[in-house]
């Protein structure tokens, strides 16, 4: 097992990351623990992304991963850029990344993820760990070309009882032009259904790359606002520390 305090790097990722307003924003709304508040839209965003080569990692190995969750108001990172979120769902081919990200307090389950890409066609499928499909999306994509995003993305977990902070840091190529055309959730009766989009679909942001890269940091980070919200212990706030995906 990896030691879930050491950092690990990811580099050229195919990454499907967009949000979305979703169909019943009451049921989103109860998937937001006590003491954090959803985004005001009650934003879902998800992030569908293969690593297709061991070497792509520094300690990973090749694998796929999706995961899913609800966009926090006043919890955005420290550049700005897109809200922090919650993970509602955090579904990995691998074995090793399950263990690594449930020591960081993911709700990591086993799952596959594909991303394909024909001509300018998109389409990506998340499946339960039995195959049952659960998300499905298309898109239309163009290429790469000079531009590149950087920055940070802010997610939350939860790990023995406190709130957890952690900053990503990421670097991406994303294509343009990028629409998204569809999101299916086919499986009513799996608990991500809640998250479905509403219809007509509503995309809030996002994007495709072929190419992201970013890091797992050394140690989650609470600062010190959450701290005081939270009640989280400060041997958890002052242990220093980020899109990752």
């Amino acid at each position: 097992m990896l030691d879930p305090a050491a950092p690990q790097l990811v580099i050229n990722a195919r990454t499907l990351l967009f949000s979305w307003l979703p169909a019943d924003p009451g049921a989103v709304e109860t998937l937001v623990p006590a003491g954090l508040r959803p985004h005001p839209q009650r934003q879902v965003f998800v992030n569908q992304y293969v690593v297709d080569d061991e070497t792509q990692t520094s300690g990973f190995g090749a694998y796929s991963l999706t995961y899913i969750g609800v966009s926090l108001a006043d919890m955005d990172p420290p550049d700005g850029g897109t809200p922090g979120g919650w993970w509602t769902h955090y579904l990995a081919s691998s074995e090793r990344v399950r263990q690594y990200a449930a020591a960081r307090g993911a709700p990591a389950v086993e799952g596959q993820t594909r991303v394909d890409v024909r001509g300018d066609r998109l389409t990506s499928e998340t499946r339960a760990a039995d195959g049952t499909p659960l998300i499905r999306v298309t898109a239309r994509v163009g290429h790469t070309g000079t531009e590149a995003h950087n920055g940070h993305h802010r997610y939350l977990t939860r790990l023995d009882g406190e709130l957890i902070v952690t900053d990503y840091p990421y670097v991406a190529e994303p294509v343009s032009p990028f629409e998204v055309e569809s999101v299916e959730f086919p499986a009513p009766e799996h608990p991500v259904h809640a998250l479905r989009p509403a219809n007509p679909l509503h995309v809030c942001w996002g994007f495709y790359s072929p190419r992201v890269s970013f890091a797992y940091p050394a140690r989650p980070n609470v600062p010190d606002e959450v701290t005081g919200l939270h009640q989280v212990p400060a041997r958890r706030a002052r242990s220093g520390l980020p899109s990752g995906s």
